[in-house]
């Protein structure tokens, strides 16, 4: 199980570290927009348009990185207060909500890119971009973000167990393992 979750993690890792650089893909698709619209007197008609689905993809495929980088929001003024142990419980109680959410992501995600895939579908725009692509990453991500929650999820549960987790499976590479930290204080 270790190794499996050790994979899903770097898999999600590697994916959102790829993924991130479309981030300066989108700031220099805007900024051939601005230049061609100020210097030229004519924006292009499809730099604001793949900006927009590049960041799609970007946002889509992105949860099961942030995932494993705990990265996702939460009421810090509450969460941030529990112990190690209460938040991996607190966690665990809400697993439910966050499978519903998955779930329905990739239930309602398979159907949106299934009939884009048969449609071939494209924008309405004039330039006619193919919009199938961005839409059958839905699924993927859902699956990439299932996975990910079930790693975090074997966490929290080793957390309550009192048993470690090595950094390379969940938490940030190169930071000291948070739960052998509190583990070590609640002995003292």
């Amino acid at each position: 199980m270790l190794q499996l979750a050790r994979t899903v993690t770097r898999v999600n890792q590697f994916i959102g570290r790829w993924v991130s650089l479309g981030v300066l893909l989108i700031f220099a698709l805007l900024l051939v927009d601005v230049a061609m619209r100020y210097l030229v007197g004519s924006p292009t008609i499809w730099t604001a348009e793949l900006a927009t689905l590049i960041f799609g993809v970007y946002a889509l495929i992105g949860g099961g990185y942030l995932l494993s980088e705990r990265g996702h929001v939460n009421v810090d003024i509450f969460y941030g207060n529990l112990s190690q142990k209460r938040r991996a419980l607190l966690d665990i109680v809400t697993w439910p909500l966050f499978l519903l959410f998955v779930g329905v992501l990739l239930w309602q995600g398979w159907d949106i890119a299934s009939e884009a895939i048969a449609d071939m579908e494209r924008s309405n725009s004039v330039w006619k971009a193919p919009l199938w692509p961005t839409k059958a990453l839905i699924p993927v991500a859902a699956v990439l973000l299932l996975l990910q929650g079930i790693v975090r999820l074997w966490s929290d549960v080793r957390v309550l167990r009192g048993l470690p987790i090595p950094p390379d499976v969940f938490g940030k590479p190169g930071e000291p393992d948070k739960i052998e930290t509190d583990a070590q204080e609640m002995q003292l």
